[in-house]
């Protein structure tokens, strides 16, 4: 079999967004709300990631498992039309994961409900050792049974020198360090927004040259942290790396925008651009996800995203440890 270049593996689900134009903070038990608008996307880290390299002009496949149901047949014709194959071709008897996103429009903000079904059922037994061939793992969040496949992945990257992405999301985050240690020594990147950095390491610390040390101590070579609009942190050889001044845009979902940003930090790297440029091209990515309704909306090809890259001129501030 060719070499591909990203391997996506983690969940995949079935979006549903719900608008509402009341605050959280206005509601109590009991309410009944009315709903301004309805989407349906399809969603998860595996799918994300992977229709957001591909966008960029790489070769990808995702892992990730499903149900045999409705919801399962709509991520799979969102994923062939995006040519992207899935490696794993048994269903599940589980219900294929859904998420339900419900925004205010007046705290611009989001409440995320999160059904883990298909994903988390799929045995260390189903994974087609032939098919991993690419030159980079991308590893979201698996969990439950999953999470022992995902450590057969790790074994797997290891011995076959694919280098591995590791982004988990914060209720994998949350169980630690320890719980964590195989996969994050076999990582070469790690990507965490500030509150995972903290739920992972145990810390109220907002210090991000601590969390990095403390992150890339953890095992990964190089370690980054997002924080929101609020920029962008990263630590590689011994060299702390700052992007403060985000592009000023509308934000009308955040959903999403992590895996923009770390699939555009990665198709970077694999496209031979300098680490500060990688940097770039994925807060291009994410800044223009976060206009949209949809984790999967607003993602960029590798050609509008430099044209963003000159218009925004994102200036990045780096030091020494």
């Amino acid at each position: 079999m060719s070499r591909y270049d990203v391997l996506c593996v983690g969940s995949a689900t079935v979006d549903m967004f719900l608008t509402i134009e009341q605050s959280f903070s206005s509601l109590k038990l009991g309410d009944k709300v009315l709903v301004k608008s309805v989407d349906k996307r399809s969603g998860g880290g595996a799918t994300n990631s992977a229709s957001a390299l591909a966008k960029l002009g790489l070769k990808v496949k995702t892992a990730t498992k499903i149900g045999d149901d409705e919801d399962g047949n709509f991520i799979l014709k969102e994923l062939k039309a995006d040519g992207i194959e899935n490696i794993f071709h048994a269903r599940s008897k589980q219900q294929t994961d859904l998420a339900t996103i419900i925004s205010s429009t007046k705290e611009k903000d989001r409440i995320i409900l999160v059904h883990k079904g298909a994903s988390a059922d799929l045995s260390a037994k189903e994974i087609p050792v032939s098919q991993i061939n690419s030159s980079w793992i991308y590893l979201a969040t698996l969990t439950g049974k999953s999470f022992h496949a995902a450590h057969r992945i790790v074994a797997l990257a290891k011995k076959k020198k694919i280098k591995l992405l590791f982004n988990p999301s914060l209720y994998l985050a949350q169980k630690g360090k320890k719980y964590l240690s195989t996969i994050l020594q076999n990582t070469a990147i790690l990507v965490l927004n500030k509150e995972e950095a903290r739920a992972l390491l145990k810390t109220s610390s907002s210090n991000f040259e601590f969390l990095l040390k403390k992150l890339q101590k953890c095992g990964p070579q190089t370690a980054i942290v997002t924080d929101g609009r609020r920029g962008v942190y990263a630590l590689q050889d011994n060299t702390m790396y700052s992007l403060t001044k985000t592009p000023n845009v509308k934000i009308v979902h955040t959903a999403g925008a992590g895996d923009a940003f770390t699939s555009g930090f990665l198709a970077g790297l694999i496209k031979n651009y300098s680490f500060d440029d990688a940097l770039r091209l994925g807060q291009v990515n994410a800044s223009s996800v976060i206009q949209h309704v949809g984790a999967k909306n607003g993602q960029l090809t590798e050609k509008e995203a430099k044209v963003l890259m000159k218009k925004y001129n994102l200036q990045i501030n780096t030091k020494r440890l």
